[in-house]
């Protein structure tokens, strides 16, 4: 149809013509309330943005001569973070002449990961960045 034609058709009725979809060979129109779409649209981004879920990172805190019950503590309680689904950060600061045995924190770190298995896992294997080596547990999905 002309789009002259359109728009008078659209005066008439009181509503907007809205070009839907402008990159097809021949253009395509619609004959529509243009703010009730535009609050329609508005609404929906909303309420898909409330039912979102954001994923925080939870750092804990190790050491490479960690005790067991410490140890058990601070898995615990990534443990809960971890099912919130929240990912967990864990890591190691080595002090002194510690950054010679880096291999006592690595296996500390993975102790963790394998105590924390059934809930999470972990992203890649532990890395020293400078006077840290870190690690990084994300949530299972169910």
């Amino acid at each position: 149809m002309p789009i002259d034609k359109a728009l008078t058709l659209a005066a008439d009725s009181d509503l907007d013509l809205v070009e839907v979809a402008p990159s097809q060979d021949v253009p395509v129109c619609k004959i529509m309330n243009y703010g009730k779409y535009k609050y329609e649209q508005a609404r929906k981004e909303k309420e898909a943005k409330k039912k979102q879920k954001i994923v925080d990172t939870k750092e804990i805190r190790l050491s490479s001569t960690i005790d067991t019950h410490d140890f058990e503590f601070k898995a615990k309680n990534a443990r809960k973070f971890l099912e919130d689904g929240d990912k967990v950060k864990a890591t190691i600061k080595f002090k002194g002449r510690e950054l010679n045995n880096t291999s006592f924190g690595a296996n500390v770190l993975n102790r963790f990961a394998e105590a924390l298995s059934d809930v999470g896992v972990a992203e890649k294997a532990p890395k020293l960045e400078g006077r840290s080596m870190m690690l990084v547990i994300s949530p299972k999905n169910n």
